[in-house]
């Protein structure tokens, strides 16, 4: 392997590592002391913990090692290479930071007075951890194997079978905890998707203006002049007036959005705007890639 592949192949694994401790030290932080829950086979790992006190770095092993073979050998070795690296790390994390409670280098955060506060933190460092082990090509393993072996073989929406699968898992532990507390993993639950969709889109996100007007070469030359962006003209023909006219389209940062609007009114008050959202913007003037 050159050294370019190598160090390719170092940027995805680096941040893959980094995300699964950050999950295992949320799970154990915040999550367990608190009798919180999580969904996945995480939950079954947490539920395990609860109810016979086996350590979720266990059973996190003894639950993936077989998903992990059914996955390699249905879905292949270049797609799991990264759920392996994720499941390890995420293993031995969780092994750690046992280990670092038990001699008490570590404190949990433990509250019998503010849920709210503990399912709002848990959400941030779970979806933080996992955002990043996602946007990086990584997995923590589990139901994301059952999600894509179900959909390679049944075509079934990989979104809904992970719904199915939290709320089956999520709702059995109302055998062992309280419903309140259910309520409260609900909470962590929905940050934590907000976060590693946020995660997942990407930081440099902005707005696609997509401007229709008999002055889309006028309205092109002032935005690029005041606000240092590209556009695109792209030739059009009006359906009802089989006129042609031309179809300005660019992206902007959000800051921008109301200088574009300003400057589309200003040249043709009757033009017309689409503005979409558009995540994780690679090029000039946005993220650059090296």
């Amino acid at each position: 392997m050159s050294k370019h592949k190598y160090w390719n192949q170092l940027r995805l694994i680096i941040p893959i590592i980094f995300g699964a401790g950050l999950y295992a030290f949320g799970l154990l932080y915040f999550i367990i002391p608190n009798t919180l829950m999580e969904g996945g086979v995480t939950g079954i790992t947490v539920l395990l913990n609860y109810a016979f006190g086996i350590s979720p770095s266990l059973s996190t092993l003894i639950l993936n090692i077989p998903l992990f073979l059914i996955g390699l050998k249905l879905l292949g070795k270049r797609q799991m290479i990264y759920t392996g690296v994720g499941i390890a790390s995420l293993t031995f994390f969780l092994w750690l930071f046992e280990r670092m409670i038990k001699m008490g280098w570590i404190g949990t955060f433990q509250t019998k007075n503010d849920y709210i506060l503990a399912a709002l933190y848990a959400g941030v460092t779970l979806g933080t951890g996992l955002g990043i082990v996602f946007r990086f090509g990584g997995t923590t393993g589990g139901s994301d194997i059952i999600a894509r072996i179900l959909h390679l073989k049944f075509g079934w929406s990989m979104g809904q079978i992970m719904l199915v699968i939290d709320i089956a898992i999520i709702g059995s532990s109302l055998f062992f905890i309280s419903k309140e507390l259910v309520l409260y993993t609900l909470v962590t639950v929905y940050i934590a998707s907000k976060l590693i969709d946020f995660i997942q889109d990407g930081a440099y996100s902005g707005k696609a203006f997509t401007i229709i007007s008999d002055h889309a070469g006028e309205i092109a030359e002032i935005i690029m002049k005041e606000l240092d962006r590209g556009v695109t003209l792209i030739p059009a023909i009006g359906a009802y007036s089989k006129h042609a006219k031309e179809i300005a389209y660019c992206v902007v940062s959000r800051q921008e959005i109301r200088r574009v609007q300003m400057i589309v009114r200003s040249v043709d008050p009757r033009a017309f705007m689409i503005i979409n959202e558009v995540n994780d913007v690679h090029g000039e003037g946005f993220r650059e890639d090296s």
